[in-house]
């Protein structure tokens, strides 16, 4: 049986949308791991077959530890984008109006910041490492405390909390990206992808930011040949201040293959280094 490492404990959003994922596929079982880190660390280091690690939130932005251990990785690529829709509910032990502390991952606190401002603006509010370790810690407590998570229902369920107010999100819209993330060498043909509405491509690359206008020639040689860019992103290289390197999600049937060929390999002679990370599918998730 093929595993997927996600990012646990049981309970998280990231466990939810391996189980989602998971379940489209065939003989696939899920590992939890510490941190997102450690998900990619453990494909590379073939402890896992695959992991599920998210990249970017649509109200947060992007999960930077993602994105640099990719860039930094020569043997990790993305196979499949998944989309999927974040619900985050108020849980506890006590009722509504004894709540003195709230506890969440940094990023549903944010997503829930008016909300939290509206209705519990008198309460603490603890930031831990994942929704699921929030429902955790207040379900170890007695009730009198009025301790309370935003998680998903799952996790609130499993530690026997009971949901104080649902869909707490700000916006209704609210998604998280995942990268389903593989070796390189590593063969799929045993391992089926979930059905896709698109491809993508990956490329991240290097500029000489040195070079007035390096950045301008770049983005030119994709609009010349109408290859649509859906995102861009910009992380320090790690090297010296004011080294950056940038991400692009390019679409991949948007434009003619060889153009988009063309347009990379221009692009890599205008770069530092360059790689290329799929193409792969994205699948949006069916709302909950």
């Amino acid at each position: 049986m093929a595993t997927m490492g996600v990012l646990g404990p049981q309970g998280t959003h990231s466990e939810a949308a391996g189980f989602y994922l998971s379940g489209r596929m065939e003989g696939v079982k899920l590992v939890m791991e510490p941190d997102i880190y450690e998900c990619l660390q453990a494909v590379e280091e073939n402890k896992v077959d695959m992991a599920l690690v998210p990249v970017e939130n649509s109200l947060e932005g992007v999960v930077s530890i993602t994105l640099d251990t990719l860039a930094g990785s020569s043997s990790l690529t993305v196979v499949q984008e998944l989309i999927w829709p974040v619900h985050n509910q108020l849980m506890a032990k006590c009722k509504p109006e004894e709540v003195s502390r709230i506890y969440s991952h940094p990023q549903p606190i944010s997503q829930c910041r008016n909300f939290l401002r509206q209705h519990y603006p008198q309460a603490e509010i603890i930031k831990t490492a994942s929704t699921a370790r929030a429902a955790e810690l207040v379900a170890e407590e007695p009730a009198f405390l009025g301790w309370a998570a935003i998680c998903p229902v799952r996790a609130g369920e499993l530690y026997g909390l009971a949901p104080l107010a649902r869909e707490i999100q700000d916006n209704m819209a609210n998604c998280t990206r995942f990268f389903l993330v593989e070796r390189q060498e590593k063969s799929r043909s045993e391992l089926p992808l979930a059905g896709n509405a698109g491809q993508k491509l990956l490329v991240i690359c290097q500029i000489d930011g040195s070079k007035s206008g390096a950045l301008y020639e770049v983005l030119g040689e994709f609009a010349r040949r109408g290859v649509n860019m859906t995102r861009i992103e910009s992380r320090p290289a790690r090297t010296v201040l004011g080294a950056y390197i940038f991400f692009f999600d390019l679409e991949v049937e948007a434009c003619a293959a060889e153009a988009l060929h063309e347009a990379v390999r221009e692009v890599e002679k205008k770069s530092i280094w360059l790689k290329k990370l799929g193409p792969f599918p994205v699948l949006s998730a069916e709302d909950k």
